[in-house]
């Protein structure tokens, strides 16, 4: 007997097929139903991993399709999620529960698009697309324990995830997490110039900056994130690591900078999330 359709993502991006990919290793596709991709043009590389995945990548979702879904994720860009969604809005079951991944646009706008149906807007970032990711989500307010843990489900395939009761964290969640990897990327770049101004070869100064970077997190990690006593365990009083401190933790240093920086990726996101309204 054929199973019959439950959940569709529409978009084959790289968080598109991250989830995917997590649904699948974690065996969500199973319980939940067959699951389709929606993507009328998608990559290579996306084309490869569907195939890899065993999933279809269709143009385009049928009526007939959508009548049967319980579950919608839209991994589009943001300005995509207006036609995307005015199109979806017409076939899917008023009882579909919509999740979105689109950064910026506000439960008010899907409201406007998708009405009284349950609805989840999320925030997931990058490790997502290795298993690591860090998502939060936030749900309409008549949005059902089930709708919810539903969507706990889902987006807690690619990593860690934790729901939020106002909506207004998600642009706080954006600055941290969302926008978080490029500043880890940042430095170790900065890291690997530092080296290299300092008489190592390029090569070596880059393998030094990365590992480190990614060994102090796997290090946080394991340790439950607590990464005041770990730099104080690294920083001998009067030693190398202490001299750097009273540069990054000086009067403009690494801490109040980073402190400016995401004060202004969260204004971004809430002048995003209020330009997606409209």
């Amino acid at each position: 007997m054929v199973r019959k359709p439950r959940l569709a993502l529409i978009g084959a991006g790289h968080m598109g097929l991250a989830l995917a990919k997590g649904w699948v290793q974690h065996g969500l596709i199973n319980k939940q139903g067959w699951l389709t991709i929606i993507d009328p043009a998608p990559s290579e590389a996306a084309k490869d991993l569907a195939a890899q995945l065993k999933i279809t990548i269709a143009p385009e979702l049928t009526k007939a399709q959508a009548s049967l879904l319980d579950t919608v994720v839209i991994a589009v860009k943001p300005k995509s999620l207006s036609p995307v969604g005015e199109a979806l809005a017409q076939i899917l079951p008023n009882n579909a529960l919509i999740i979105s991944v689109a950064a910026g646009v506000t439960l008010n706008r899907m409201q406007a698009l998708f009405g009284a149906r349950p609805l989840i807007r999320s925030m997931p970032n990058m490790p997502a697309a290795i298993g690591r990711g860090a998502t939060v989500f936030v749900a309409a307010p008549d949005t059902s324990d089930t709708a919810r843990a539903q969507a706990t489900k889902l987006l807690g395939a690619t990593g860690m995830v934790e729901e939020v009761f106002e909506e207004r964290a998600l642009d706080a969640v954006t600055a941290v997490s969302g926008s978080g990897p490029a500043y880890v990327f940042l430095l170790a770049e900065a890291l690997t110039v530092a080296g290299i101004a300092e008489g190592l070869e390029p090569e070596l100064a880059q393998k030094l900056a990365c590992e480190t970077v990614a060994g102090a997190g796997e290090l946080m990690r394991q340790r439950q994130c607590d990464p005041a006593t770990l730099r104080a365990e690294v920083t001998s009083p009067g030693g190398t690591t202490a001299a750097a401190m009273d540069v990054l933790m000086g009067s403009g240093g690494f801490a109040e900078m980073m402190r400016r920086a995401v004060s202004s990726a969260t204004r971004r996101s809430s002048k995003l999330g209020s330009e997606s309204s409209y």
